[in-house]
């Protein structure tokens, strides 16, 4: 008697996940292993942030908070979004949830009936395809590559919208590429989504701040398509606040109170006391938090420069977030000291095994030919890992 629902063995586990556990148990048996596969930055709580958490235990903020998040921190979102994205948000049209993910799943669960299709352009957050499929939805993946800098085109989006399709879901700036859409590439996918009024753009912007050339656009700002439109954001990247769990999505009202009746019945509000630490981290300038970004450009140039080094790699720069998404697909197809090697999944299980660097396939991000590495982590770290890695990939070359 098979007691599991069809749901549930729908759904695979997050490779991110896959990859670090494997490599922290390789770590606890001995093995000198550098993990670069969470997407975590690896810098401290700011101190301002902290204190208020403190001061939150101090003053009693020990219950339960409203399903959609105390006002005073929807007030300072709504203020942020104003401040920084040129956005105009009510209260009443954000959700505060636990993390990020909880937000999309909230919006995902409010749209999606059985068979309905969500558009995912490739490569994709590792969650968006199980969240998609949890909701009992069916996902429409859209192919792009290095060469085009990991984006889709407007006509490549309107040719895959049918009357099935209710919503499109993607990251910009993006996990796992480091790309991000420009302003005018927003506006011509604007442009196409403003013509079909039965589809949701998801715009999952966590990494708006990690952005090393110049503010990014968000498509809400398009006011053909600012009723169609929920905006996904948080503070695990920008505030390095991963383990508080305190994301939010700003939403038409009608979705918004859908957000919210869905989040009632699952978690109800989120942890208080994070809550509170973050309308202080929000009020605050972006400015005061501006040593984190410029720490990650210093490693990305640094890493840039190495893995250009590396033979069989194909690599672009990323513009924002923390992370690169080579292009392996030199490698798939081939048997390297015993190894077949047959997507990216096994490329990456090789390089730890062999090298002793974690890195994640891009299987489960919608790109088999790619894998990626975060590069939040010391620069000591990041060059004894490139430079593993090229040791070894030479000897195949």
């Amino acid at each position: 008697m098979n007691k599991l629902s069809d749901r549930v063995k729908r759904l695979g586990y997050s490779q991110t996940f896959v990859m670090s556990n494997k490599a922290r148990e390789m770590k606890a048996s001995g093995i000198d292993v550098i993990s670069l596969t969470l997407g975590e930055p690896d810098f401290d709580v700011p101190d301002n942030i902290k204190q208020a958490a403190f001061d939150a235990i101090n003053q009693n903020y020990s219950h339960y908070s409203p399903v959609p998040g105390f006002l005073e921190l929807r007030e300072a979102i709504a203020y942020k979004l104003k401040r920084d994205n040129n956005l105009e948000y009510k209260p009443t049209q954000i959700c505060v949830s636990n993390g990020a993910k909880q937000a999309i799943l909230n919006v995902l669960a409010s749209l999606l009936n059985d068979g309905d299709e969500v558009i995912l352009p490739n490569p994709y957050w590792v969650s968006y395809d199980e969240m998609a499929k949890m909701m009992g939805g069916t996902s429409v993946m859209l192919p792009t590559s290095y060469v085009t800098d990991f984006k889709i085109t407007a006509e490549q989006l309107e040719e895959a919208i049918t009357d099935k399709t209710k919503a499109v879901l993607f990251s910009s700036p993006c996990n796992p590429s480091g790309g991000y859409y420009t302003y005018d590439e927003l506006k011509s996918i604007a442009r196409v989504i403003a013509k079909y009024p039965h589809v949701t753009v998801i715009s999952d912007e966590i990494y708006e701040y990690i952005n090393y050339e110049t503010k990014t656009t968000s498509i809400a700002q398009f006011p053909e398509v600012y009723e169609q439109t929920a905006v996904i954001n948080g503070m695990s990247k920008a505030f390095a606040m991963t383990g508080w769990r305190i994301g939010y999505s700003a939403c038409p009202e009608w979705l918004a109170k859908a957000c919210e009746k869905i989040q009632g019945q699952m978690t109800s509000g989120a942890n208080t006391m994070a809550q509170r630490a973050s309308i202080v981290a929000l009020k605050t300038d972006p400015s005061e938090y501006k040593y984190m970004i410029d720490a990650f450009k210093k490693r990305r140039d640094l890493v840039y420069d190495l893995i250009k080094e590396i033979p069989g790699f194909k690599v672009v720069l990323p513009k924002a977030a923390f992370y690169f998404f080579p292009d392996v697909s030199y490698y798939i197809g081939k048997t390297l000291d015993g190894i077949e090697i047959k997507d990216s999944d096994d490329f990456a299980m090789f390089i730890l095994e062999k090298a002793h660097v974690g890195c994640v396939g891009g299987v489960s991000f919608g790109s088999p030919e790619c894998i990626r590495f975060s590069y939040a982590a010391s620069e000591e770290d990041l060059m004894e890992a490139m430079k593993r890695i090229k040791n070894l990939l030479e000897k195949f070359n």
